[in-house]
């Protein structure tokens, strides 16, 4: 066969007839293979769960050697792959926003709260310059979804900006919170799609008891339904859901058919509890043979109100089992479908457990329910504060031992006694980047993708790494910009080579989180905690973090040291201490502040009131029975002075307790109130001079807030049992805040 040449192309030979007609019907063909080959490629395609819960610790469901039920999970490591060494970030929004990303949180402008502190790692709110997981899986013809928690972005009200909100983000549906916590039974800025709503006035979804973790659960299970339901005529793409529960995060609230599930369980306390996980993590070969059960961090001897201390731990367990019998409920729709073993499922944690002491009272008294409710809310109105004043039914949402954690008038946190058994073996807690804060279970299940049934892998991972697997799963491409925005290069490595027992090829993994640090090479971890010297550790030997080697390798510690810094600098972590805001000037030694209505102080600029008796004195232009006057701080630590239905009230927060002093009676009008507090915690409240109340404070401030102060509204988490900002109604002249005025 000869060829022509024509101004240098190439000419195709004349093509006899046969093969001209065998040409057509191939070109009729070609599309029709090249859709099957597609679909075939389509079909490869795993759809993808990734399923997360909120403040609970290594060892407490049963695959990681803990007592609470949880068949369901237990199923899914048996017929997957459970990491032993599996780390977050050790909070829950900086871990939301690296597991969406697939970058460390300070990248995605999470390296702490949702404070913006104007500092590129610390904005509290997800920035541009990175995508989520959904963003990312849509271009590749993934359908999206989510159901749950939110809270990656401070914007939650109904009617403001919701250019972070999911559906903003990548996902074709959401049902869940923007917020990060609050009531099970009546949610804070509770959401489906863009629009706010009352889980009593929704007409898609109403079970006879209203439960969150029900909720999210049942929504999943809608959206993997709908999903599958669509016209013959349409192909069925694969499909991406993102299920973050809220349990076991505080307040302990549960259902009473699952509560009573662990009468009698906890009785024996803390130690008990934590020798029998120890022993079962042994046998399912999780932590090594040798290792040691450190001290309790709580004395059960030691305990006062016992019976209520069982209970918390109960409704806890009872909140994890809940949520297992959702996860029964999602696996259960994927096998009806025939979709189970086509769904890669990842199952993990936020952080380590809860040590924070909320609602858990300071004194001895025992709290008391009221015996009858107030005025109930409607059911249309919506709930907007993370620790309501009062249950939908109207009554009093009341805190401290002697009411029973489970019902929804009742808020309050398992304590850090609990918070060590849930961290089993392991140092420390949420917060901190020892092992207890940062260790996570990892289950993967994937039937058509992993063939390592039921065993573990030892290899370190990270929820950077949940990006990068979806990535390489899905055939998916990362993308280098979207729009105007430089998109940053994502960090994490592929699970999957680890899913047929190949290596994961990884230089190290790094934490930072208020001002807490780590860096992890090979089986060497460098950490330390906040202003403290660095420590180093073995975790091949000594995961429990007991034996510091600093002293014995100086010149690893400096070359560790070295690696973090670079990553520091890189990663948007420095300057370190930025969660705390900006260092314009230290306050620490200042001691008299003169406020202007609306001033902000970030916490490095406001008052050091710890262990210190002083003043606050507000001057008053016109008079309002309503708002915040001055707050400081949050619910783990805070003051506050404000005026609520008249009545002048001065609260503490110090670690989670909440006490107050009120007014004797309302008051009508006052051109100056004033609270004064003794080293004591005795308060004395003043009005125009005159006093008008007095109280003590039994367990005055323990630390500095990491929340700043501000006048006139308190927008942050609020520090008192009043809506979120109670902006102050009336007008301030100025505020004035001395600290040991008799020095004076």
């Amino acid at each position: 066969m000869s060829f022509n040449s024509l101004n240098g192309f190439r000419l195709m030979p004349t093509i006899p007839p046969l093969l001209l007609r065998l040409l057509s019907v191939a070109t009729v063909l070609l599309p029709a293979i090249s859709l099957h080959a597609a679909e075939q490629a389509d079909s490869d395609r795993p759809n993808i769960i990734v399923i997360m819960s909120d403040d609970m610790g290594f060892s407490d469901i049963q695959p990681y050697g803990g007592e609470i039920q949880t068949p369901n999970l237990q199923q899914l490591a048996d017929g997957g792959l459970r990491f032993t060494q599996f780390y977050n970030t050790a909070r829950c929004c900086p871990t939301r926003a690296s597991l969406l990303t697939g970058l460390y949180p300070h990248q995605a402008g999470i390296g702490h709260m949702m404070t913006d502190r104007k500092i590129a790692g610390y904005r509290g709110n997800l920035n541009r310059q990175c995508v989520t997981i959904a963003e990312a899986l849509k271009p590749a013809g993934y359908s999206t979804y989510m159901s749950g928690k939110w809270h990656v972005t401070p914007q939650v009200k109904p009617d403001g900006d919701k250019s972070n909100w999911p559906l903003q983000r990548g996902f074709d549906r959401f049902y869940g919170t923007i917020h990060g916590a609050g009531s099970f039974y009546d949610p804070n800025s509770l959401t489906r799609d863009n629009t706010q709503i009352s889980p009593y006035a929704d007409s898609e979804y109403q079970p006879e008891t209203y439960y969150y973790t029900d909720a999210i659960s049942d929504q999943a299970v809608r959206f993997i339904d709908e999903h599958f339901q669509t016209p013959e005529s349409k192909p069925i793409e694969p499909f991406f859901m993102y299920v973050a529960y809220t349990a076991a995060h505080w307040p302990m609230h549960a259902l009473p058919e699952d509560i009573a599930k662990y009468d009698g369980v906890y009785d024996e306390g803390y130690r008990e509890i934590r020798q029998a996980r120890l022993d079962r993590m042994k046998e399912l070969g999780l932590v090594r043979p040798d290792t040691e059960l450190p001290a309790d961090a709580e004395n059960w001897n030691e305990v006062e109100h016992r019976e209520w201390e069982i209970a918390c731990m109960q409704v806890y367990a009872a909140m994890i089992d809940n949520m297992d019998q959702g996860i029964g409920r999602i696996v259960e729709k994927l096998e009806q479908l025939g979709e189970l073993d086509k769904t890669l499922i990842f199952f993990l944690q936020d952080n380590g457990g809860c040590a924070e002491g909320l609602g858990r009272g300071s004194s001895g008294d025992l709290a008391e329910r009221p015996e009858s409710p107030g005025e109930a809310m409607d059911s249309a109105e919506l709930q907007t504060d993370m620790i309501p004043k009062k249950s939908r039914d109207g009554y009093p949402v009341v805190q401290g031992p002697g009411v029973m954690p489970g019902p929804a008038d009742t808020y309050i946190a398992y304590g850090r006694g609990w918070a060590n058994v849930s961290n089993t073996p392991f140092r420390e807690y949420k917060h901190w980047v020892h092992e207890g804060g940062i260790s996570s279970p990892l289950i993967c299940h994937w039937p058509n993708g992993i063939f390592r049934k039921g065993e573990l892998e030892s290899q370190p991972g990270h929820l950077i790494d949940i990006m990068a697997t979806c990535l390489d799963v899905a055939g998916a491409e990362y993308p280098k910009r979207i729009g105007e925005n430089d998109i940053k290069p994502v960090e994490g490595k592929s699970l999957q080579p680890a899913f047929s027992g190949q290596e994961i090829e990884r230089d190290a993994l790094f934490w930072e989180h208020e001002g807490n640090r780590a860096v992890r090479v090979g089986d060497w971890k460098l950490v330390a905690k906040e202003n403290q010297p660095w420590e180093l550790y073995d975790i091949s030997v000594d995961r429990i973090e007991a034996n510091d080697l600093s002293a014995e390798y100086p010149a690893r510690v400096r070359e560790l040291e070295q690696i973090w810094d670079q990553w520091a600098a890189r990663a948007d972590v420095l300057p370190l201490g930025a969660w705390r805001g900006p260092k314009n000037n230290d306050h620490s030694k200042k001691t008299e502040f003169d406020l202007q209505a609306g001033a902000v102080l970030s916490k490095s600029e406001s008052p050091n009131l710890v262990g210190k008796p002083y003043s606050i004195k507000a001057q008053l232009k016109t008079f309002s029975p309503n708002g915040v006057v001055v707050a400081q701080g949050g619910v783990t630590h805070g003051i506050s002075l404000y005026l609520q239905d008249g009545l002048l009230h001065f609260a503490v927060r110090s670690s989670g307790s909440l006490e107050s002093v009120s007014s004797d009676s309302p008051l009508e009008d006052a051109q100056q109130i004033q609270v004064i507090v003794r080293k004591n915690g005795r308060v004395v409240l003043k009005a125009d001079g005159e006093k008008i109340g007095s109280g003590t404070i039994e367990k005055p401030l323990e630390k500095v807030p990491a929340e700043g102060l501000e006048v006139g509204v308190d927008a942050g988490d609020p520090v008192a049992k009043y809506p979120r900002e109670f902006a102050y109604d009336g007008e301030i002249e100025n505020v004035v805040i001395e600290i040991d005025p008799s020095k004076k």
